[in-house]
Order: structure tokens, then sequence, then C-alpha cells
């Protein structure tokens, strides 16, 4: 027995012969795409510059007294003044100095805390509840005490700036070996690592953001300890430079050290975070929109 197909009859539509519309399309371009983008630096620039034109206006138009802040445009010549004459760099080499041998020692001390801490219950024990004891006393008013101890040379200027380091890097620190997966952990041990193998591939990367964040803190409290370190009998250095400004009225140079201030934080920040996305590289995070 044979099945025969019947043709089909008119009355169903030929679909071969049926052409596609012409649709003109048109690429989708989000909304964030199709607005006019000023360059990130010319919008990073725009805050700082409107501010330093308002103050020099004000200082034109007799609004802001020399004598209660001098303009930017005076500011500028002394800076060149004192580069010139070689007092300023000298200054800067010797307040670098202090922070460099300051926050090594933080570095250490605090690092090597956090880790005894972190890693040993035992050194959580005997470590973690001094240092919380320590870090409530506010390291400026042991000013007199280490002049005591130190005198009034280097050792209490750059013991000022290790106490003000040690104790965000030991809480930042201890937080990230803390704040490790439990469960990385235990992948770790049923991968067969070893206790060492743990804290080299496991522990200690999962802390390296918590550190990294510690120590651009640290480098913060840093320049804010030389502040006061350089105001305590000190011959040189950018704090003794505005000590001097301070004994002859001169606000003008008082505003160059603070500006030297800030861009040596900023510049020690700016290596700290390239650094922080040098070691982080594989940590995917939100850049903001």
């Amino acid at each position: 027995m044979s099945i025969s197909h019947a043709p089909p009859t008119s009355s169903e539509p030929d679909i071969s012969s049926i052409s596609a519309p012409d649709f003109d399309l048109q690429p989708l371009i989000p909304t964030s795409s199709r607005r006019t983008r000023v360059p990130r630096w010319l919008r990073r620039t725009t805050g700082p510059v409107l501010l330093l034109t308002l103050w020099q206006l004000l200082s034109s138009t007799g609004a802001l007294q020399p004598d209660v802040l001098a303009s930017p445009g005076r500011i500028a010549q002394v800076a060149g003044d004192m580069v010139a004459d070689g007092s300023l760099p000298a200054a800067m080499g010797t307040s670098l100095q202090r922070v460099a041998a300051g926050l090594l020692l933080g570095l250490v001390v605090g690092t090597g805390l956090a880790l005894l801490s972190g890693l040993f219950r035992i050194g959580e024990d005997l470590v973690d509840a001094p240092v919380q004891m320590l870090r409530t006393v506010p390291f400026v008013g042991l000013i007199p005490l280490f002049i005591i101890w130190f005198g009034i040379g280097e050792a209490p200027k750059v013991a000022i700036i290790t106490l003000g380091v040690t104790f965000p890097l030991y809480l930042n620190v201890y937080a990230g070996i803390r704040g490790v997966d439990a469960q990385l952990i235990e992948a770790g041990e049923s991968l067969g690592l070893s206790r060492w193998g743990l804290v080299r591939h496991v522990v200690l990367p999962g802390a390296l953001p918590n550190a990294m964040t510690g120590l651009r803190y640290s480098l913060g409290i840093a320049w804010l300890a030389l502040v006061f370190a350089e105001q305590v009998n000190a011959d040189s250095g950018i704090g003794f430079l505005m000590v001097q400004a301070r004994d002859f009225l001169r606000t003008d140079v008082i505003v160059v050290c603070l500006v030297v201030y800030a861009f040596l934080g900023l510049l020690a920040d700016f290596i700290v975070r390239s650094l922080e996305r040098l070691l982080l590289q594989w940590r995917p995070t939100f850049t903001g929109r």
C-alpha cells in the first residue's frame, strides 16, 4: 500500500515566495556613550582651578588681606625663591628621611604583630589586647615621654611617626588575615598544602587587599605625625620652616610648607595605588560609572 502526497492547494500560501521585509537596522548605543565625554583629568582639575581662581580674586580685590592669607601668586613667588636658595629642597629631603625611617619601622612592627596575632591564637591572646589599649592613646600625647626617653634629636621624631603608622597597619592586616574565607582554607588542606603553604598561597594573598588599604591609611598618618614631630625642637625639615614662618608671621611660607606636605602625601598615595594595581591584578573590582 502506497501513500501519495497531494500537491498543495491554491488556498495554502507559498512560503518560498514571501520576501523578508526590508528593515533598516540601527545599532543600539548606550545613553552614557551618546553623551559628550569630558576627559577625566580635566574634570579632576576643575575644582582646584576654580578654588585658586576664587582665592586670587579675593586677594586682588582686598577682601583677603595678605597678613591673613597670602595670594596664590605671592605663594608661587615665595616657593620659587625657596627652591632657588635651596632651603625648600633641603627641608623636603630631611622630612622624607624621617617619614621613610618611621614608615619602615612601623611596617615591620605593625605587620609582624598582625601576623603573630592573626595566624596564631596564642599570639592573639598575648598581643591583641595590649595593642587595642595602646592604639586608643593619642600618639601626640606621648611626645613629652618620647622627649624624656629619647632626647630632642631625631629619635623622638621617628618614634612618633612609627607609632602613628603601626596601629593602622596592624588593624588592617589582622582584619585581612581573619577575613579569609574558611572554605578556601579547607580547599587548600584538601589539596595537601602544609601550614606554611596555606599561609603563603591562601592567607597572605587573601589579606593583601586589606594590607594595601592599611598602607595607604598609614601613609596619611605618617605625614600627620611628621607635622607634630617637626614642631618639637627641630632645626631642619618642613616643620622647622613652618615654626620660623609662624614666629615672623609669614603666612606665605606657611602655605608653601602646607602645599608641600599635601603634594608629598599625594605622591606617596599615588605610588601605593600603583603598587596596589600591580599586586592585585587578580582581583576584579568596581571602578565606578
